[in-house]
């Protein structure tokens, strides 16, 4: 592993702290009047999920973390936990729900997604950015009720609940954006 200096800090670098990987979020730089130039950076842990704030003097040096991305399909899920296939070599992960977290609501079967490894270990997954579910359940909408943006919860394949206009039905397929688990538009059944 190699190490990263404060020249080389920058959005989205994933460095070791205390043997535990972290994401850059954000990162200021700061010179003031007197001394040496701050380095402030908002640093994501990646096995927690919590966010610190850590600040620099110039010339620090950082490990680099371990950390891999790649595409992986989702095969299936077995109790809490849910499994994952690398399309490359054909090695299967776990992750938990806790892993998981609110992504679970739009993980279908066969889906690609990405996932992120530390030290050969699997800690996250990230749904496509737009995926398109089908409809469940929806209570039919009331006759004469014409507004604009009414808006109705209606029950997807995966179990989850989202809101969506009136005029959805059961057996309409929507297409969804997973990073705000919001209706984005209805359209047509996948191929």
């Amino acid at each position: 592993m190699g190490t990263v200096s404060t020249s080389e800090f920058r959005k989205g670098l994933k460095v070791q702290i205390d043997g535990t990987p972290f994401l850059m979020v954000e990162m200021n730089f700061r010179k003031p009047g007197k001394g040496t130039a701050l380095y402030e950076c908002k640093m994501k842990n990646l096995l927690r999920n919590t966010i610190v704030d850590r600040t620099y003097r110039a010339g620090q040096v950082l490990e680099e973390a371990d950390v891999s991305e790649f595409t992986a399909q989702y095969l299936y899920r077995q109790g809490e936990d849910f499994v994952f296939m690398n399309n490359q070599d054909y090695e299967q992960y776990e992750l938990n729900a806790e892993q998981v977290g609110d992504t679970w609501k739009f993980l279908k079967e066969n889906m690609d997604c990405s996932l992120m490894t530390y030290n050969g270990n699997a800690i996250a997954v990230t749904a496509p950015n737009h995926v398109v579910l089908q409809v469940e359940f929806a209570e039919p909408a009331p006759k004469g009720n014409t507004a604009t943006g009414v808006q109705k919860p209606v029950k997807l394949e995966t179990g989850s609940e989202i809101l969506a206009p009136a005029f959805i039905n059961t057996g309409d397929w929507l297409r969804v954006d997973t990073r705000t688990g919001e209706y984005v538009e209805r359209t047509t059944a996948p191929e």
